[in-house]
This record gives C-alpha cells, structure tokens and sequence, in this order.
C-alpha cells in the first residue's frame, strides 16, 4: 500500500470510503437530468468534482466502479439506467470518456494545484476528450445500426447543444472545488 499526499494509504479503509462516497455522488449526479436523445445531467460535474478534490488515483477509481457498477445491472447511469446495452449503445463513449475526464483533471490538481485557472483549464480539456471519445463511439454505433452519419451532423446532435450547460457545469465544479478545498481535506 503506498501512501498519498494526504497520508491515506491506498488500500485503507478510508481510501475505500472517498471512492465510495464519490461514486455515490456521480451516481445522483447522474439522476438529475433533462432527458433527451443523450441526456443533459450533472454527470461531468460529479466528475469534475471528483477529479478536482481526490486527485488523479482516487477520482479514476471512483468513475471505474461507477462504470463496473453499472455494467453490472446497478442501476447508476442515467435515468436509472445500467448494463452492457447502454455501456455500449450509443451514449456508451460518453460515459467511458469519464474516466478520462477524471485523470484529466485529477492529474492537474495533484500536479499544479487546485488553482481557479488549473481547475478551469482541466476541466475543459476534460470535457473536450470526453466530447471526442463520446462522439466517436456515437458515430461508429449510428454508422454501424442506421447508416453514414458526417462529423459535422455528429457535433451538432451531440455537443454543440451541450456546450452551454457544459460550460456552467464547469464554473460551477470550479466554485466547489475551490470553496470545498478550504473546508474539508480529502
């Protein structure tokens, strides 16, 4: 067990906990949502929360048993949803896109610090490579099942709509990480 910043050792009980509790976190974040094709939900906030408090290790295995969880029938994602049909139907990109989002933005907070500007830079390049795994997979799964779909008409169904609640969600994990950062220490 090798020990973190915070002298928490990888494998104690308290590690399990901040996982766990952060896992729970993405997982409501995950049932507030307005539901559309993809839907829009804070999913990206409890990551981006996570990621910016637990750092690089914690925040990846958090989104990991949020992901196995729900691969597993726990029904975690959104709407309630779970299992290998929406891991890998069409929004399936998006929700593995979280477990870079998390080592994004974990890695930057544990490498530069939890500075407004670090925070917003991570989360944002966060964001982006979630949008590209996201909207790959999305375009490989609607090639596949219905037919030739172009990048540009891809964008336009599945991020571009999201961009302005995206950028909100990103102000607002930035305010609680920072805000959250001076109360507790995780």
């Amino acid at each position: 067990m090798s020990e973190n910043r915070y002298g928490t050792k990888s494998g104690s009980a308290l590690y399990l906990v901040y996982v766990a509790m952060f896992t729970a976190i993405i997982t409501i974040c995950s049932q507030l949502q307005i539901p559309t094709a993809i839907p829009f939900t804070l999913q990206t906030l409890g990551v981006f929360v996570t990621g910016g408090l637990l750092g690089w290790k914690r925040a990846t295995m958090s989104v990991l048993v949020y992901i196995l969880l729900g691969l597993a029938g726990v029904p975690v994602f959104a709407g309630f949803t779970s299992g290998a049909g929406i891991l890998f139907g069409p929004t399936g990109g998006y929700i593995i896109g979280f477990i870079f989002t998390a080592l994004i933005v974990g890695v930057s907070a544990d490498k530069f610090g939890k500075k407004l500007w670090v925070l917003a830079v991570s989360m944002t390049l966060g964001m982006l490579v979630c949008y590209i795994f996201g909207t790959v997979w999305f375009m490989v799964i609607y090639n596949t099942s219905v037919g030739e779909m172009s990048l540009i008409t891809a964008l336009g169904m599945c991020v571009v709509p999201y961009i302005p609640f995206d950028i909100l969600k990103i102000i607002a994990a930035v305010i609680l990480v920072n805000r959250l950062e001076k109360i507790i220490k995780l």
